[in-house]
Protein backbone atom coordinates (compact mmCIF):
# COMPACT_ATOMS: atom_id res chain seq x y z
CA UNK A 1 0.00 0.00 0.00
CA UNK A 2 1.45 3.42 -1.04
CA UNK A 3 1.67 5.68 1.76
CA UNK A 4 0.06 8.60 1.99
CA UNK A 5 -0.06 11.72 4.01
CA UNK A 6 3.21 12.31 5.37
CA UNK A 7 3.93 15.66 4.38
CA UNK A 8 -0.17 16.78 4.99
CA UNK A 9 0.32 19.94 3.41
CA UNK A 10 -1.29 20.31 0.33
CA UNK A 11 0.72 21.61 -2.68
CA UNK A 12 -0.01 25.15 -3.85
CA UNK A 13 -1.85 23.72 -7.89
CA UNK A 14 -4.15 21.61 -5.18
CA UNK A 15 -7.57 21.07 -6.16
CA UNK A 16 -10.22 23.91 -4.78
CA UNK A 17 -12.55 20.42 -4.78
CA UNK A 18 -13.65 19.93 -1.18
CA UNK A 19 -12.59 15.80 -1.03
CA UNK A 20 -10.02 13.91 -3.13
CA UNK A 21 -10.33 9.90 -3.63
CA UNK A 22 -8.44 7.75 -4.97
CA UNK A 23 -9.06 4.17 -5.37
CA UNK A 24 -6.75 0.94 -4.98
CA UNK A 25 -8.70 -2.17 -5.29
CA UNK A 26 -11.23 -1.83 -2.74
CA UNK A 27 -9.99 0.16 -0.53
CA UNK A 28 -11.12 4.44 -0.90
CA UNK A 29 -9.02 7.09 0.39
CA UNK A 30 -11.00 10.02 0.44
CA UNK A 31 -8.91 13.13 1.75
CA UNK A 32 -10.56 16.19 2.95
CA UNK A 33 -9.28 19.07 0.87
CA UNK A 34 -9.02 22.33 2.80
CA UNK A 35 -7.98 25.72 0.01
CA UNK A 36 -7.85 27.88 2.90
CA UNK A 37 -5.66 27.67 5.85
CA UNK A 38 -7.73 26.88 8.62
CA UNK A 39 -8.69 23.42 7.61
CA UNK A 40 -12.49 23.58 8.64
CA UNK A 41 -15.40 21.11 8.25
CA UNK A 42 -17.43 23.56 5.65
CA UNK A 43 -20.52 22.87 3.97
CA UNK A 44 -19.14 21.90 1.05
CA UNK A 45 -17.25 19.37 2.62
CA UNK A 46 -19.87 17.70 4.42
CA UNK A 47 -22.38 17.98 0.96
CA UNK A 48 -19.15 16.25 -0.87
CA UNK A 49 -18.75 13.11 2.03
CA UNK A 50 -22.76 12.41 2.04
CA UNK A 51 -23.01 12.31 -1.68
CA UNK A 52 -19.97 10.11 -1.73
CA UNK A 53 -21.46 7.52 0.69
CA UNK A 54 -24.71 7.95 -0.40
CA UNK A 55 -23.59 6.93 -4.11
CA UNK A 56 -20.73 4.48 -2.74
CA UNK A 57 -19.63 1.73 -5.07
CA UNK A 58 -20.30 -1.33 -3.92
CA UNK A 59 -16.65 -2.81 -4.45
CA UNK A 60 -15.21 -0.21 -1.97
CA UNK A 61 -14.73 -2.53 0.95
CA UNK A 62 -12.83 -0.09 3.23
CA UNK A 63 -12.94 3.42 3.72
CA UNK A 64 -9.65 5.53 4.75
CA UNK A 65 -10.84 9.00 5.48
CA UNK A 66 -7.65 11.42 6.08
CA UNK A 67 -6.76 14.95 5.03
CA UNK A 68 -4.20 16.85 3.28
CA UNK A 69 -4.30 19.85 5.74
CA UNK A 70 -2.07 21.03 8.60
CA UNK A 71 -5.17 18.92 10.51
CA UNK A 72 -7.61 16.96 10.14
CA UNK A 73 -10.07 19.01 11.22
CA UNK A 74 -9.84 21.76 13.84
CA UNK A 75 -13.47 21.90 13.77
CA UNK A 76 -17.03 23.47 12.07
CA UNK A 77 -16.92 26.79 9.70
CA UNK A 78 -18.88 28.90 12.28
CA UNK A 79 -18.50 31.66 9.47
CA UNK A 80 -21.03 29.77 7.34
CA UNK A 81 -23.64 29.25 10.46
CA UNK A 82 -23.31 33.42 10.62
CA UNK A 83 -23.80 34.20 7.37
CA UNK A 84 -26.89 31.27 6.62
CA UNK A 85 -29.18 33.21 9.56
CA UNK A 86 -28.13 36.43 8.50
CA UNK A 87 -29.78 35.67 4.81
CA UNK A 88 -32.60 34.11 7.03
CA UNK A 89 -33.32 35.36 9.87
CA UNK A 90 -36.24 32.34 10.35
CA UNK A 91 -32.97 30.12 10.80
CA UNK A 92 -34.20 27.52 8.47
CA UNK A 93 -31.17 27.79 6.27
CA UNK A 94 -29.11 27.19 9.24
CA UNK A 95 -30.79 23.79 10.57
CA UNK A 96 -30.90 22.70 6.76
CA UNK A 97 -27.14 23.10 7.71
CA UNK A 98 -27.02 21.41 10.79
CA UNK A 99 -29.16 18.57 9.59
CA UNK A 100 -26.38 17.86 6.97
CA UNK A 101 -24.11 17.49 9.63
CA UNK A 102 -26.35 14.72 11.33
CA UNK A 103 -26.88 13.18 7.88
CA UNK A 104 -23.40 12.88 7.04
CA UNK A 105 -22.59 11.39 10.60
CA UNK A 106 -25.71 8.97 10.03
CA UNK A 107 -24.23 7.86 6.84
CA UNK A 108 -20.66 7.26 7.77
CA UNK A 109 -22.42 4.70 10.31
CA UNK A 110 -24.24 2.59 8.10
CA UNK A 111 -22.27 2.76 4.93
CA UNK A 112 -21.67 -0.63 3.91
CA UNK A 113 -17.99 -0.09 3.88
CA UNK A 114 -15.73 -0.15 7.36
CA UNK A 115 -14.09 3.29 7.64
CA UNK A 116 -10.90 4.12 9.18
CA UNK A 117 -10.22 7.77 10.33
CA UNK A 118 -6.13 8.73 9.70
CA UNK A 119 -6.28 11.43 11.73
CA UNK A 120 -2.82 14.43 12.34
CA UNK A 121 -2.17 17.49 13.65
CA UNK A 122 -5.40 19.12 15.16
CA UNK A 123 -9.12 17.28 15.70
CA UNK A 124 -10.81 19.53 17.42
CA UNK A 125 -14.76 19.72 17.61
CA UNK A 126 -16.55 19.04 14.42
CA UNK A 127 -13.40 17.28 13.29
CA UNK A 128 -13.46 14.98 16.21
CA UNK A 129 -17.35 14.33 15.91
CA UNK A 130 -16.68 12.86 12.51
CA UNK A 131 -13.77 11.14 13.01
CA UNK A 132 -15.80 9.10 16.14
CA UNK A 133 -17.81 8.18 13.54
CA UNK A 134 -15.37 5.70 11.96
CA UNK A 135 -15.66 2.06 12.45
CA UNK A 136 -11.53 2.07 13.42
CA UNK A 137 -9.37 5.24 14.15
CA UNK A 138 -5.84 5.53 14.05
CA UNK A 139 -3.81 8.26 15.28
CA UNK A 140 -0.19 10.57 14.58
CA UNK A 141 1.50 9.94 18.33
CA UNK A 142 1.72 14.06 17.74
CA UNK A 143 -2.32 14.78 17.49
CA UNK A 144 -4.42 17.51 19.45
CA UNK A 145 -7.85 16.80 20.43
CA UNK A 146 -10.13 19.32 22.02
CA UNK A 147 -13.92 19.89 22.48
CA UNK A 148 -13.96 24.00 22.39
CA UNK A 149 -17.74 24.19 21.71
CA UNK A 150 -18.46 25.44 25.61
CA UNK A 151 -15.43 27.56 25.75
CA UNK A 152 -16.57 29.21 22.98
CA UNK A 153 -20.23 29.71 23.94
CA UNK A 154 -21.40 26.97 21.54
CA UNK A 155 -23.88 23.92 22.32
CA UNK A 156 -21.80 21.07 22.02
CA UNK A 157 -24.42 20.03 18.72
CA UNK A 158 -23.24 18.82 15.63
CA UNK A 159 -23.79 15.36 13.77
CA UNK A 160 -25.61 14.29 17.11
CA UNK A 161 -21.92 13.72 17.77
CA UNK A 162 -22.31 13.47 21.70
CA UNK A 163 -24.44 10.32 22.08
CA UNK A 164 -21.75 8.40 19.67
CA UNK A 165 -18.38 9.98 21.50
CA UNK A 166 -20.39 8.83 25.39
CA UNK A 167 -20.77 5.29 23.83
CA UNK A 168 -17.58 4.98 22.61
CA UNK A 169 -15.47 6.38 25.17
CA UNK A 170 -17.77 6.91 28.74
CA UNK A 171 -19.89 9.49 29.63
CA UNK A 172 -17.62 10.33 32.86
CA UNK A 173 -14.62 11.54 30.69
CA UNK A 174 -16.53 12.88 27.65
CA UNK A 175 -18.41 15.41 30.96
CA UNK A 176 -15.20 16.47 32.06
CA UNK A 177 -13.68 16.73 28.27
CA UNK A 178 -16.49 18.67 27.09
CA UNK A 179 -17.35 21.05 30.57
CA UNK A 180 -13.60 21.88 30.84
CA UNK A 181 -12.21 21.94 26.98
CA UNK A 182 -8.99 20.44 27.97
CA UNK A 183 -6.88 19.52 25.25
CA UNK A 184 -5.85 16.34 25.36
CA UNK A 185 -3.15 14.07 23.65
CA UNK A 186 -2.98 10.71 21.63
CA UNK A 187 -1.80 8.51 24.29
CA UNK A 188 -5.43 9.91 25.79
CA UNK A 189 -7.26 9.26 23.10
CA UNK A 190 -6.13 5.93 22.82
CA UNK A 191 -6.94 5.32 26.88
CA UNK A 192 -10.08 6.79 25.89
CA UNK A 193 -10.79 4.71 23.60
CA UNK A 194 -11.21 7.47 20.77
CA UNK A 195 -8.13 6.34 19.38
CA UNK A 196 -7.94 2.74 18.44
CA UNK A 197 -4.23 2.39 17.46
CA UNK A 198 -1.51 5.78 17.62
CA UNK A 199 2.03 5.51 15.88
CA UNK A 200 4.46 8.19 14.63
CA UNK A 201 2.94 9.85 11.73
CA UNK A 202 5.46 8.59 8.67
CA UNK A 203 4.37 5.15 10.15
CA UNK A 204 0.50 5.77 10.25
CA UNK A 205 0.61 3.97 6.65
CA UNK A 206 1.52 0.98 8.11
CA UNK A 207 -0.84 0.77 10.89
CA UNK A 208 -3.60 1.39 8.39
CA UNK A 209 -2.33 -1.30 6.09
CA UNK A 210 -2.22 -3.67 8.46
CA UNK A 211 -6.15 -3.54 9.22
CA UNK A 212 -7.17 -3.24 5.11
CA UNK A 213 -5.22 -6.38 4.10
CA UNK A 214 -7.34 -9.32 6.74
CA UNK A 215 -10.23 -6.34 6.10
CA UNK A 216 -10.00 -7.18 2.08
CA UNK A 217 -9.43 -10.68 2.64
CA UNK A 218 -12.56 -11.39 5.03
CA UNK A 219 -16.58 -12.21 4.09
CA UNK A 220 -17.73 -8.61 2.69
CA UNK A 221 -21.10 -9.89 3.86
CA UNK A 222 -19.96 -11.16 7.79
CA UNK A 223 -18.40 -7.73 7.68
CA UNK A 224 -21.19 -5.63 7.24
CA UNK A 225 -23.70 -7.82 9.17
CA UNK A 226 -21.04 -7.47 12.36
CA UNK A 227 -20.84 -3.49 11.49
CA UNK A 228 -24.43 -3.10 11.65
CA UNK A 229 -25.22 -5.09 14.44
CA UNK A 230 -22.57 -2.95 16.72
CA UNK A 231 -24.13 0.17 15.38
CA UNK A 232 -27.12 -1.41 16.11
CA UNK A 233 -25.80 -1.97 20.27
CA UNK A 234 -24.50 1.47 20.16
CA UNK A 235 -27.77 2.97 19.33
CA UNK A 236 -29.39 0.55 21.81
CA UNK A 237 -27.42 2.39 24.55
CA UNK A 238 -28.57 5.88 23.08
CA UNK A 239 -32.12 5.13 23.64
CA UNK A 240 -32.72 9.09 24.57
CA UNK A 241 -30.76 10.27 22.10
CA UNK A 242 -31.88 13.98 21.14
CA UNK A 243 -29.47 14.57 18.66
CA UNK A 244 -32.06 15.62 16.10
CA UNK A 245 -32.58 18.38 17.79
CA UNK A 246 -28.93 19.61 17.28
CA UNK A 247 -30.37 21.69 14.20
CA UNK A 248 -31.92 24.09 16.60
CA UNK A 249 -29.81 24.46 19.22
CA UNK A 250 -27.43 25.71 16.94
CA UNK A 251 -30.13 27.84 15.32
CA UNK A 252 -31.03 29.64 18.99
CA UNK A 253 -27.80 30.22 20.09
CA UNK A 254 -26.71 32.17 16.77
CA UNK A 255 -30.17 33.81 16.91
CA UNK A 256 -29.10 35.35 20.39
CA UNK A 257 -25.96 36.35 19.17
CA UNK A 258 -27.41 37.82 16.40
Amino acid sequence: MSHVNEAPTPPATASREPIRTEQEGGVLHVRLNPFRHDDTLSIAVVEALTDLLDDLNPDVRVLVLSSLGEDFCTGADRREYSAALAMDPTGAALRRIADKAHRLCQALESTHAITIGRLHGGVLGAGLALAAYCDLRAGADTCRFRMPEVGVGLPPAWGGAMGRLISEAGVARIRELMLTCDQFDAPTAHRLGLLHQTAALDQLDDVIARWTRPLLRRSHESLVLTKRMLAGYARADRTADVALLDSHLLTSHFAQLG
